[in-house]
């Protein structure tokens, strides 16, 4: 178990490593000069260039790229020029809204996506199985902000039943979650059906059969217990996709979470908040594939056997 999370800490180091590279070459090569961006059109040179001496950006670009790294191990991007405060102030300010959105849409496609996938893979070939696999490939080919978009327009503006952004009330947080939930649904029961039809073959199913146990049963007890492995394991991995994904999500429903932070930063050029959003996305995915890594491998005893030799 030790040999594993040190291999899963130290490949997840690289990434980071990777992900605060790319950020930087990004950052750096975008058109147009941060300092006139930040004191406008009618700055003079004079002030341009104090302001290049301020933010670093007179040094070589190795010696900018060094201080990056050691600015953002000590998770310091500095100051938001649009916002007036440290940049991970902002973000962490942020941050709640988006994990509060993340596992509400998370428990959304695992309660449904499971369901789903239970009924068609119990009987595979039957009517619901066919149903299941066209809804689950068409909710898969959606594009997100066009189904946010038709939700609104149906459960907001025409039935009126919810509202359609903003926050407040647990209602404010149906059609997002929901909008962010959908592909993921498509993926637990498109996965689950496939697990617990082939587990449905195995013998120890029929043995349960035998016994005189119901459907439901057999089902629950025995062929779905041992088609939660790639389940967890995909869960746990979607769950950083989420993060990522509510980027869209959170500016078609207005909702204040990091979504709606880094598009207004990007706009607006201000670096320090779209690093520092970037880094953070990039460690919470890291530690959720982390996460899912060690449960795959309490779930699955052939891995733990490995781990160990």
């Amino acid at each position: 178990m030790i040999k594993i999370v040190l291999r899963r800490l130290l490949i997840g180091l690289f990434v980071m490593w990777g992900a605060a590279s790319l950020i930087f070459v990004i950052v750096r090569v975008a058109p147009g000069d941060p300092a006139t961006v930040m004191l406008g059109p009618d700055a003079d040179p004079e002030q341009i260039a104090r302001l290049h001496e301020t933010l670093g950006l007179d040094r070589s670009m190795f010696a900018q790229y060094l201080s990056f790294l050691g600015d953002a191990a000590r998770l310091d991007f500095g100051d938001s020029h649009r916002l007036g405060r440290p940049a991970m102030e902002a973000v962490f300010d942020r941050l709640p809204a988006t994990i509060e959105l993340t596992l509400a849409a998370t428990a959304i496609a695992v309660v449904v996506g499971l369901t789903l996938g239970l009924m068609a893979g119990g009987r595979p070939g039957g009517v619901v199985d066919r149903v299941v696999s066209a809804a689950t490939i068409a909710l898969q080919s959606f594009p997100t902000f066009w189904v946010g978009i038709m939700l609104i327009l149906v459960f907001a503006l025409g039935l009126r039943l919810l509202p359609s952004a903003g926050v407040g009330t647990p209602q404010h947080m149906v059609l997002p979650a929901i909008t962010l939930a959908l592909p993921f649904t498509a993926i637990v029961a498109r996965l689950t059906r496939s697990s617990v039809a082939e587990s449905m073959r195995e013998p120890y199913v029929q043995t349960a059969r035998s016994k005189g146990l119901t459907e439901p049963q057999v089902l629950l007890g025995h062929a779905l217990r041992n088609s939660l492995i790639p389940v967890v394991t995909v869960v746990g991995l979607q769950m950083g996709a989420l993060m990522g994904g509510a980027v869209i999500v959170e500016n078609v429903f207005a909702w204040p979470g990091l979504g709606s932070l880094v598009v207004d930063a990007v706009a607006n050029r201000d670096y320090a908040v779209v690093q520092a959003v970037t880094l953070l996305i990039a460690g919470i995915v890291m530690v959720l594939n982390l996460v899912a890594d060690l449960l795959y491998t309490q779930l699955d005893p052939r891995i733990r056997m490995e781990g160990a030799s």
